[in-house]
This record gives structure tokens, sequence and C-alpha cells, in this order.
């Protein structure tokens, strides 16, 4: 008999709460106009345990959930369905949890442990003609994007012929000009390993670089950045430890004497051409965009945080009294002197995260950006939240709020066409209403995000808080 979920968990409670049904819906309601030049599927993941876990649960440790929202001539359907990894079908045949979180091997089942299976709750990307759902310690996950089936050739993991070495980040950045996806994996050598992997995938499905960089600790890697001629991997002291988490401390652990060391490895060399920068203890979970100035700097706006959220001292004790909050910062690189130079400017003094923009201006120097803002680490307190587009060009923003305990999911940019200058399209997020304990898909005029959304499609039931999704363009 499957377990209540704990009730003392802010993660397990309220917008966090998993949902337990998958549902199909070809006509939401719909308010205001919806663009009928807008045609494509919005898919989003987020983790939404199928069972109560075993020992500590971590926000970032649930089963993945697709949500796809598909638009096309003023209509809108919706689906959601887990993704079904090997760890969900061996728990949803035994009816149970059978692991703990991040695969601790504390609370891990060992059926389910040697598995060594995914849960592809991160993000969804398309790439090659392919709709994988990733993580960052596990090979992406392929999925039908009509059906949201597992369709890969080797029990739906995506290996590319096994060639791919080691894990793949939930991040991977994909070259507009050439189609090339570059990506990342930390502990590349095995469960808490300092090793990264550096690789690349061709447009057409070939691994064409696969490197592994000697990293200073083993530490937590979300999201890196890649300009037109550099990898740029940063190490920040969010640490891992296997000793830690066999002792019963935490897995990952904030330690800020250690540093933050960030590599920038040549995209025409190799591993043993990178160059180091070491600058001050800091997380970043999200950079939003990276590129190179006409004298050869290397700019990467990020939202920063002084201390890492949601992970305490080695000790388990928490690393701050209040949550802390990332804001968006410009970190500028000369690596052209005897010395490699870092400054930051502070470009906003909101709080914010889940940091986007017009992705065909990726490893190029652009103008707009959406981030949500609000301290979206807090759970459990009063946030008052909302979309934020940044012009970087007049230094203007602007933000549109939605109910006070109202929830905003990622703003996802699509351009109006596939030539539309940059900014000129919609901006959909994914809304959950505290009051009705429900979800809208909101979509905004990009540019225009304090006149509120040119229209809603309204779900009955609820959308959990997730982490990332991606537009896919054209009819399913």
């Amino acid at each position: 008999m499957a377990k209540a979920f704990p009730t003392d968990n802010p993660f397990l409670r309220g917008y966090y709460a998993p949902v337990n049904t998958e549902a199909d819906a070809a006509h939401l309601h719909i308010s205001g106009e919806m663009p009928t030049d807008l045609c494509g599927t919005l898919y989003r993941n987020g983790p939404n345990p199928q069972f109560a876990p075993r020992g500590p649960y971590h926000w970032f440790g649930g089963d993945g959930m697709i949500h796809a929202f598909h638009v096309e001539n003023g209509n809108v359907a919706y689906k959601n369905r887990w993704v079904r990894t090997p760890k969900w079908e061996i728990e949803n045949k035994e009816g149970e949890g059978l692991s703990g979180t991040f695969g601790n091997p504390r609370y891990t089942d060992p059926r389910v442990f040697v598995l060594n299976s995914t849960i592809a709750n991160t993000n969804i990307v398309w790439h090659g003609g392919k709709l994988l759902a990733l993580e960052e310690a596990h090979a992406p996950f392929m999925l039908d994007p009509a059906s949201l089936m597992p369709c890969g050739p080797d029990g739906g993991y995506e290996t590319w012929g096994n060639k791919l070495c080691g894990p793949f980040t939930a991040h991977p950045k994909l070259d507009p000009e050439t189609g090339e996806m570059v990506f990342f994996g930390y502990s590349a050598k095995g469960r808490f390993t300092k090793e990264v992997s550096v690789q690349t995938v061709s447009a057409d499905g070939r691994i064409t670089r696969a490197e592994i960089l000697d990293g200073p600790f083993p530490s937590m890697i979300h999201d890196f950045a890649v300009t037109r001629n550099w990898i740029i991997l940063p190490i920040f002291p969010l640490t891992s430890s296997m000793e830690r988490a066999m002792g019963g401390k935490p897995p990952f652990a904030w330690e800020p004497d250690k540093g933050t060391h960030i590599a920038f490895i040549p995209r025409n060399g190799t591993v043993a051409d990178a160059k180091w920068v070491s600058a001050p203890a800091s997380y970043v979970f999200h950079p939003m965009n990276h590129f190179e100035t006409a004298d050869g700097k290397i700019v990467i706006d990020v939202m920063k945080y002084g201390i890492a959220p949601l992970f305490p001292l080695p000790d388990g004790t928490p690393s701050s009294a209040e949550t802390p909050a990332a804001r968006l910062f410009r970190w500028t690189f000369d690596l052209s002197g005897k010395a490699n130079t870092f400054k930051e400017e502070q470009l906003d003094d909101r709080p914010g995260e889940f940091p986007r923009f017009d992705e065909r201006y990726c490893m190029r120097d652009y103008r707009h950006g959406w981030t949500v803002s609000g301290n979206v680490a807090a759970a459990g307190v009063p946030r008052l939240e909302g979309i934020t587009h940044y012009d970087l060009t007049t230094g203007r923003n602007a933000t549109w709020n939605a109910g006070a305990n109202d929830r905003f999911g990622e703003p996802v940019f699509v351009p109006r066409k596939a030539d539309s200058a940059e900014g000129d399209g919609w901006v959909l997020s994914v809304i959950y209403r505290a009051e009705e304990g429900r979800s809208d898909l909101a979509v905004f005029e990009a540019t225009d995000i304090a006149r509120g959304p040119r229209a809603l499609a309204h779900l009955s039931s609820r959308v959990p808080a997730g982490f990332h999704g991606n537009w896919r363009p054209g009819a399913l």
C-alpha cells in the first residue's frame, strides 16, 4: 500500500505538492485572444514524485513529469505524463517508493540502486529530431513528442550509439549557427567524483567531442556557458561527498571556503588548454546569455546567489538564516593578459530566477531577457512573484504580477516568425492560481509584459512547481 506523503516538508505541499493523475484535454477554455499564428508545443518538466520517498526528500529528487501545451489555430490542448524511467517503472509495479533522494544508497533498495536510473525531471529539449527529457546525472531520456512515451533504442536512453561519455547536463547549449549541441556532465567518473565531461553532438546526431576535465573538488554544476570560442565551466563550492551521504550527512553541502573556480576551455582546443579564473564563493543555477565582445572579452549574465540555496552546511545545519535569493549580475572576463581578470556588475536588485532570452541570439550580444521575479527558492513563506522583462540596451525593465500568492513558471520566448527581430514574439509561462488551486498557460507580448497576458488557457487542474521547458514549433 502506498504511503501518504510527509506533511512537514514545504516542497511537498501547496504549489509544490505532486499531482497523482495523468490527463488529456483537447480544448482548454481560453480568455483573451490566443494568437492564431502561434503553432507548436510548450513542453515543461519538473519533479512530481510518484510515491513518498525513503528518507529526507529534496525538491530536486522527484520523478519527472512532462506537461505539454499544444497551441494551434487558436486552440490549446494539454497532456501530462510521468517520464516512465526504469526507476518509475519498478516503483509503479511495486506500488511504493523504493529510493532515497539523489539515489542515496543509505535509503535506496538495491534493486533500484543497481538500475542507476535517471529521474529525467529538470529540462526537456528538442535536438536532431528528438525530444529529450533531462536531469544532470544520467543520459537523456527520449520521448515521443505526441504521446510523451519512451521511444529510445536503449530502453528510452539516448546514448548516440554508446558514444556518450558519462552523465549529461540538464542545460545543453545549442549553437544557432551550426546546430551543434554542447554539453557537460559532472561526477563523470562515478557518483560524487570531481571529474567533468565536456562533449558535443553535431546537428545530425554524432558525438564529435568527448573529454574529461579534472575539477578541483566534486561539485554540483547545474549550468554553464558557451560562446563562439569558449566552453565555460563554473566549479562552485556546493560540494558532494559519498562519505557524507553514507554517514547520514548531506550528500551535497555548501563549503564557501573552497571558493569558485571557472574553467575556460577553447572550443577549437582541448581541456589541456583550459584557462582558470578564481572568484569569491557564490552560486549560480542559471545564466541568462553569454557572448564575446568585439575586443575579445567574455560576458556572462547570471542570476547569482551569495550562498547556495536549498542545501545545508556539511554538518546538516542551515547555510543561512533565511533562504538566499538570486539577483541579475553581469560577469566580464578578460583572458588576453598575463593574468586572467574578472569583474562583476549588478544589473538589478530585485530577486529572481529562471532567466531566459531569445535563443536565436545564444552566444551573441543581445538586448532582451525575461525572468521570474521573486525568491523562487523560498517555499512555505509568502512571496510575490511576477514576470520581468529586461531591456539590456536601455537598462529599463518592466514586471507584471498576478495574485498575491500566485506562482509563475519559467518564461519561454517564442519568435513571431523564424526571421523576426530579436524579442518580436511571445513569452509563455504557466501560472499557478493559489486561491483556485489550478493553473493557466499565459501568453504575453514579449516586450510588453507589463500589460499582462494577451491570452490565458485555463486548466481545471494544477501544474506543480517545476523547473524548465522549451518550445517545439509546428504541428504534432
